[in-house]
């Protein structure tokens, strides 16, 4: 296999644990949380992160969907995970 093959498969397998790592972060919270902290409800983050980890499964990150699929996740885990688990330990506001 060429470095170039390993690199995309590298990618492939970040992307995917990325996007799965956020659907079961995203899973494992309490549903009051979400609304607690101005974002959207738990079963649409659910919805998703589990979208994007198919997309991400099914087609790749460098589709024309599998870019959207690791923003969205990203997203998850960079503005709504840590607002939500800044609610769960009381440094939201509820």
């Amino acid at each position: 296999m060429s470095f170039d093959g390993m690199l995309l498969l590298a990618l492939f397998y970040a992307t995917l644990a990325l996007t799965v790592w956020a659907f079961v972060d995203a899973v494992i919270r309490p549903a009051a949380g979400y609304v607690a902290a101005g974002k959207l409800t738990k079963p649409a983050w659910a919805g998703i992160t589990a979208l994007a980890a198919v997309v991400i499964y099914l087609q790749g990150p460098m589709t024309f969907l599998g870019l959207p699929a690791v923003i969205a996740a990203v997203v998850y885990l960079v503005d709504v995970r840590p607002a939500v688990r800044g609610v769960q330990r009381g440094n939201g506001s509820w």
